[in-house]
């Protein structure tokens, strides 16, 4: 592992958070492997800060997607509102989550082929969520 502190660590299908409980003192990950877990993570404050609330919640399910098959989109797309739904709970003053939530929902909505597209165009769109907010970080940090 790198000496850079980062957050969020995601590898498709695997996330992993730096419990930020625990610092300064120990850096350790907790894995999370489905939108129950980052529904505790967030809960707990295992993770902090209004963009990872959102990232963590989104690559939560993510993970549990990369894991399940539907018999069809609709059945899909049921399943990821009801768990956003409950991601949603986690953090009831979370304003970034709550967009994350409406923003994810709409491009589920828009993919309706099959079971398997409408889980690609979610993981797609959550690991693009994750991708902008480094680059947010890096461009602040080169000012």
């Amino acid at each position: 592992m790198s000496s850079r502190l980062q957050a969020i660590l995601w590898v498709r299908p695997r996330l992993r958070i730096l419990n930020q409980l625990l610092l300064p003192h120990r850096r350790e990950y907790v894995e999370v492997n489905d939108s129950r877990a980052g529904h505790h993570a967030i809960a707990s404050m295992q993770t902090r800060g209004a963009p990872a609330i959102a990232i963590v919640a989104a690559l939560s399910l993510a993970a549990e997607l990369c894991g399940l098959e539907f018999s069809s989109a609709a059945t899909a797309q049921a399943h990821i509102r009801q768990q956003l739904a409950y991601l949603s709970t986690s953090r009831p003053t979370a304003v970034n989550l709550f967009d994350a939530v409406r923003r994810l929902n709409k491009v589920v909505d828009a993919a309706a082929a099959d079971g398997a597209d409408v889980c690609a165009a979610y993981v797609q769109a959550a690991e693009a969520m994750l991708a902008a907010d480094i680059a947010d970080n890096r461009a602040i940090g080169t000012h």
